[in-house]
């Protein structure tokens, strides 16, 4: 059975000034990250800026964070092209990962028995453990629980990240997979709400910034004590709700500057965060004793 741990953070991509990857900052921000209790790391998803990294700096990240921490390094490879998710998949393979992070295909929504396909199509090109990823507002596709259940039973399909908002649908495939089958929020704010009714654990944007406290909670809530989880919850709820203030990463590489992380700016077609945004988040972050 894999074991990934319960708190995992999906890794912003470090830019030097000129924009070009910083592979060192890259390997300083994971050791901050498992310090701060992160059990594994995902690289190269939506928030490390994946559709503006090239094939080369994706397999360079994947070898450089390798090479910094112990925990397992999760490579973001899905695209809507099957044949592409593919090769990527491997290819992050090839480069050493310990788990593949797989989006449903977005822009061409495909049908439910068509991402029954694809996803199983991208499971038996590699060997490598797969998260599925489910965020219907990025991508216009909602990977509905029956979907799941069947996705479930596919050796190496261990684990979905879901992220559509939904209780009742994150209540529906807990219900309907095996027990060594791991469900994830994918949205933090979701993440107390959706362990009451069985989720695992969280793959987190706001762990770059309020890890400990996110590992406490979360502890809290395993150990039975939901009153000290739901006083952390509600004590973090508006640097949930404000990372999200508008499209992610920007948020939340904004967020990191300002606390004395040093990860640079973004790619377009993102731009960085303006005046009104870096506000709120000051505020937040002062609130927190982060800055």
């Amino acid at each position: 059975m894999v074991e990934w741990g319960r708190l995992i953070t999906a890794m912003v991509t470090p830019f030097d000034d000129e924009l070009n990857v910083d592979y060192e900052s890259a390997g300083s921000l994971a050791v901050k990250l498992v310090e701060e209790g992160n059990t594994a790391l995902v690289i190269t998803g939506t928030t490390g800026e994946a559709p503006t990294l090239t094939d080369d700096e994706k397999i360079n990240l994947y070898k450089v964070v390798k090479e910094y921490v112990d925990v397992p390094v999760i490579a973001g490879v899905g695209t809507n092209n099957t044949r592409t998710t593919i090769e990527n998949a491997r290819a992050a393979q090839e480069a050493g990962v310990d788990g593949l992070l797989v989006v449903t295909p977005y822009y061409n929504k495909p049908d439910q028995d068509s991402l029954y396909c694809h996803f199983k199509e991208v499971a038996d090109s590699v060997d490598l453990p797969i998260m599925l990823y489910n965020v219907p507002g990025r991508t216009g596709c909602n990977i509905l629980p029956e979907t799941v259940e069947k996705l479930a039973q596919i050796d190496n399909i261990v684990a979905l990240k879901e992220a559509g908002g939904n209780i009742i649908q994150f209540a529906e495939i807990i219900k309907r997979v095996p027990e060594d089958f791991f469900v994830y929020s994918g949205d933090d704010s979701m993440l107390l709400p959706a362990m009451s009714v069985g989720c695992y654990g969280i793959v987190s944007v706001a762990a770059h910034v309020v890890g400990p406290e996110m590992k406490e909670m979360i502890d809290a809530f395993v150990s039975k004590d939901t009153e000290r989880a739901k006083e952390i919850h509600l004590k973090l709820s508006d640097i949930f709700k404000d990372l999200f203030i508008i499209s992610n990463p920007i948020p939340v590489k904004a967020a990191l500057n300002l606390t004395g992380v040093q990860v640079g700016g973004l790619r377009l077609p993102l731009t960085e965060a303006r005046e009104k945004v870096l506000k709120v988040l000051r505020e937040d972050l002062n609130e927190l004793g982060k800055i």
